[in-house]
């Protein structure tokens, strides 16, 4: 008898308590970024995004008719800005990239004198991500070039994974630059019940890793996108999952060591 006291006491102390750690991880913050792309391009979806009650972070395209003021449109309603730089890819039309890209012809010096050049043309970006630039990616000496200048103005970098080869990963460590990865295209194909599919997606990535990036487009996937996700943020409510700025998703130490003037 005194032996089965001895095993169900220490059943009964971890009975107790396991309501505890269960509250605990319940009260686990899981946090997801969306990126929007395309901003000061593409029109459809804008103003859902723009005028929206999400906390999506504006990759705005440099040097079009609509940059700044989109720019200016995401700040004013408390929306994170970066620049949605135009790099070249392995397949496509040049005309896809806009004006003033990043191509593997151009020289280090060139390079950052674009990126700088597009910042400017995109009013309080804090960060970077890549248009397209499956080609460009992959050249470190490109990559170098703008992670340079990412380094020097305190830029946080996302790679929007459009080569496994990309040298961003490698040099960003190299300059303690702070980079993360997209892990889900929410509208590769235009649809809301694709774009609420690829939501899912993004949530399991979230709740195993703690963290997820999506990224997304205004322009003719817009309006498909913005419905799918907003139809699929009381999923995510439900599952404790918040959509947060791209920035947040970085360590506090560094966002406060890096991001914070």
């Amino acid at each position: 008898m005194k032996r089965f006291a001895l095993i169900l006491i220490p059943i009964l102390l971890l009975s107790m308590q396991s309501p505890t750690f269960a509250e605990k991880n319940s009260e686990k913050q899981l946090k997801a970024a969306i990126i929007i792309d395309d901003f000061g391009g593409g029109t459809g979806g804008v103003r859902d995004f723009l005028e929206g009650d999400i906390p999506i972070t504006a990759a705005v395209m440099p040097f079009t008719e609509n940059s700044k003021e989109h720019a200016e449109w995401a700040h004013k309603n408390g929306f994170e800005v970066i620049v949605h730089l135009p790099m070249e890819p392995k397949k496509g039309k040049r005309s896809w990239l806009g004006p003033k890209p990043i191509t593997v012809d151009l020289s280090p010096k060139e390079v950052k004198q674009r990126v700088e050049d597009a910042l400017k043309s995109v009013p309080h970006a804090v960060g970077m991500n890549n248009h397209m630039g499956s080609l460009a990616v992959e050249d470190e000496e490109i990559v170098r070039a703008i992670v340079e200048v990412a380094n020097e103005k305190k830029l946080y970098i996302i790679d929007s994974g459009t080569s496994p080869k990309s040298k961003f990963p490698k040099v960003a460590k190299e300059m303690n630059v702070p980079l993360l990865k997209r892990d889900v295209f929410l509208d590769d194909i235009s649809s809301s019940s694709h774009v609420r599919k690829q939501m899912n997606r993004l949530a399991k990535i979230t709740e195993f890793n703690g963290r997820g990036i999506a990224i997304g487009h205004v322009g003719v996937t817009g309006k498909v996108c913005s419905v799918g996700i907003f139809q699929s943020m009381e999923d995510f409510k439900k599952r404790n999952i918040k959509i947060v700025p791209a920035s947040e998703l970085f360590s506090t130490k560094l966002t406060e060591q890096y991001l914070v003037p």
